[in-house]
């Protein structure tokens, strides 16, 4: 009987403007957009990263320039306002961009660790393993995807009622705050919740720890110290990208049953949504030789680091 149709939520995870975050998350996305664009432009222009891994890359770079366009110029717009809301409509459409740049990107973290065991323990077959036409196919496929898990969640979340005034103890709309101001029946979204968690994110975990497993089998093998220490190059900052997404996710999408509180929840949510993006393109070009050695050439135009 109470259940209201819904126009707005007010986003709690303010208080009153905040200059202070305003400066800090456009920052953040400033960084997150010139970093990722400089790995954009860097793979499009050199013929040296013409190759499966980077362009992967280019599209794990495309990702998180989505990832925070989807989330933080509505955070700067309210970051200054005197009570932070978004329109029901808007904040479906953020959580449906939202979910599918998450759901993507679990699947394409995997095939970049498939295309690292490929090269490195299968090195005789990866130019069939991973042709140009297998490298578009899994690129579709990872947004195609994406985009699947994405459209079920926003369609159940469309069914969920509000009583009173809707609420969302977060700074943008995600799947898990919606559910906790719900008053209607929540299970078919957390069933839906608790299934992604397996298939799209456990899934591709283990997938990645398997390639990594033989990766490691495969370089301790090698009998010399500098084709290691190159295997390991070319894979430690994937796999650090890895590891800090899918630990954040994670802890954004499995919380305990206690649940965090509603500041370590935002900072959940940061952390995974918006400081990842941005430290991605910074592990990469600091780990790995071959961005490195590309962007010295396209900003001196000669010479590797």
């Amino acid at each position: 009987e109470n259940q209201t149709h819904v126009t707005e939520f007010t986003l709690l995870g303010f208080s009153r403007g905040q200059p202070f975050l305003f400066v800090l998350f456009l920052a953040i996305y400033l960084a997150t957009l010139l970093g990722n664009s400089a790995i954009l432009a860097l793979v499009f222009l050199d013929p040296h990263l013409h190759s499966p891994m980077y362009f992967f890359l280019s599209h794990l770079s495309c990702l998180d320039i989505c990832y925070s366009s989807v989330t933080v110029p509505k955070i700067l717009a309210n970051a200054l306002r005197p009570q932070a809301t978004i329109s029901y409509r808007g904040c479906l459409a953020q959580m449906f961009f939202l979910m599918w740049c998450a759901g993507t990107e679990c699947v394409l973290l995997a095939v970049m660790a498939y295309d690292r065991y490929a090269a490195i323990c299968q090195p005789l077959r990866y130019a069939h393993a991973m042709s140009w036409g297998v490298c578009v196919a899994a690129a579709t496929g990872c947004w195609l995807w994406g985009m699947l898990d994405s459209a079920v969640h926003t369609l159940l979340a469309n069914r969920l009622s509000f009583c009173g005034a809707a609420r969302l103890q977060h700074i943008f709309c995600d799947v898990p705050p919606l559910l906790r101001a719900a008053c209607s029946i929540t299970h078919p979204s957390e069933v839906a919740l608790h299934a992604a968690s397996v298939f799209v994110g456990l899934g591709p975990f283990l997938l990645v720890i398997i390639s990594y497993l033989h990766i490691l089998a495969t370089i301790i093998q090698m009998p010399m110290a500098t084709s290691r220490r190159k295997a390991f190059s070319t894979c430690s900052a994937h796999l650090l990208v890895v590891t800090l997404y899918f630990v954040t996710a994670n802890l954004n999408y499995n919380r305990p049953s206690s649940g965090y509180s509603p500041a370590a929840d935002t900072l959940v949510s940061v952390l995974y949504c918006i400081v990842t993006p941005m430290l991605n393109p910074l592990i990469y070009s600091l780990r790995n030789q071959e961005v490195r050695g590309a962007l010295r050439k396209a900003v001196w135009g000669q010479g590797t680091l």
